[in-house]
């Protein structure tokens, strides 16, 4: 295997996929597999998931890198919103290193595609303050400053007008209370207008499934800042697991 590669696992509630990444171009370098998360989607369980998914890859030597939605402190997950109670307190760099034999490095799932679009997508080549979201089930957040990620920042869990701003703001929201663009665009302005005044970032990047739609949206909102959509989209999250594996 060459040393400009390494695998990302994008681990989700309901899919886990994975493919060796050229760290050069920022894209994978064999063709993605994706298998389903067990159920219950336990530490061991998707650990197992991981050294099956893994063999599946026997070029593959190098370092690994894994996403989890929830805080990752230092390779241990320290919350989980979305994902199996049981993660709480797990030192998923031990457990899933010993799962596969390799030395595997655990990432915030924001914070993954945060540096990948950085890296290699829609900031790349920006200095500065860059603040990416992701829109989906929740709102994932990661700051990279000057290339240098700030990890867990979980701004998606801001408390704006007496809420958790992803209740309200979410693509889950928008949805389920079957907003239109428009109104959906009045409650993202208060969302980015609160991370303005609180970070005063030189670029937002939107990513998040509802990214693709992003002509729908983006240009109705009253911001200060440059807000762009994320170009990696899908890929974010095993490209920047990979990326963080070698930083």
């Amino acid at each position: 295997m060459s040393e400009t590669q390494a695998f990302g696992i994008d681990f989700g509630g309901t899919g886990i996929k994975g493919a060796p990444v050229d760290l050069v171009e920022g894209d994978f370098a064999a063709e993605r597999v994706r298998v389903r998360t067990p159920q219950p989607a336990t530490p061991e369980a998707v650990a197992a998931v991981f050294a099956e998914l893994l063999s599946q890859f026997p070029d593959s030597t190098g370092p690994i890198g894994v996403t989890v939605p929830g805080v990752v402190r230092h390779g241990v997950v320290g919350s989980a919103a979305n994902i199996h109670d049981s993660w709480v307190g797990t030192d998923a760099d031990t457990l899933f290193s010993k799962a596969t034999g390799r030395t595997v490095h655990a990432v915030n799932d924001a914070d993954a595609a945060g540096l990948a679009e950085v890296r290699y997508g829609a900031a790349k080549g920006r200095t500065g303050l860059v603040l990416v979201t992701t829109l989906g089930t929740g709102i994932g957040s990661a700051l990279v400053l000057d290339g240098v990620l700030v990890p867990n920042s979980e701004l998606g869990h801001l408390e704006i007008d007496g809420y958790d701003a992803e209740t309200r703001a979410s693509n889950r929201a928008r949805e389920s209370e079957e907003l239109s663009m428009e109104k959906w665009a009045k409650r993202l302005t208060r969302y980015y207008r609160t991370l303005e005044k609180l970070f005063s970032p030189d670029l937002f990047v939107v990513g998040g499934g509802i990214s693709k739609r992003h002509a729908e949206f983006l240009p109705l909102l009253d911001l200060d800042t440059e807000i762009v959509p994320a170009t990696l989209r899908n890929k974010a999250g095993v490209v920047g697991a990979a990326l963080y594996a070698t930083t």
